[in-house]
């Protein structure tokens, strides 16, 4: 039962994670809106004034915009029972205003690890640390 369960655990979140990698941000929100619980409970450094899944959405939105390419590709991952831990490497060009910082034109690539609770098939719940230090260093929003 719990191989099972892990099973289309995994299966859920490739699929919500290729929608991701779209590159479109209409086709990241309904992922969002078809994949995550409507309050998803969102721990990561995201400086939003929204939570659930409008927050998740606000962030996509936001790297979108700044990464029109942004794409994100899963290293490995990990699965058991109502779990899945995906360690990540993404990776993008900043073509739009991100952190306040405009348009540089510079490639980035950073890791990030997100921890993912499912219930009923959806996403339920996220962790996530995401080595922003690291991208800013990359846009020269900090030294090196």
């Amino acid at each position: 039962m719990q191989a099972t369960q892990a099973a289309d655990n995994r299966e859920t979140l490739s699929r919500f994670q290729s929608a991701m990698n779209s590159g479109d941000p209409e086709i990241a929100s309904k992922a969002i809106d078809d994949f995550v619980e409507p309050e998803v409970l969102f721990h990561a450094p995201v400086p939003m004034r929204a939570t659930g899944a409008e927050a998740l959405k606000r962030v996509w939105a936001v790297l979108l915009r700044a990464f029109p390419d942004l794409h994100v590709t899963v290293e490995e991952t990990i699965a058991e029972g109502d779990k899945i831990v995906s360690r990540n490497t993404v990776t993008g060009t900043h073509r739009g205003e991100y952190q306040g910082l405009a348009p540089t034109g510079r490639a980035v690539a950073y890791n990030e690890v997100f921890i993912f609770r499912l219930a009923h098939g959806r996403i339920a719940e996220i962790r996530g640390v995401v080595d922003v230090l690291s991208q800013l260093r990359q846009l020269g929003a900090l030294p090196d």
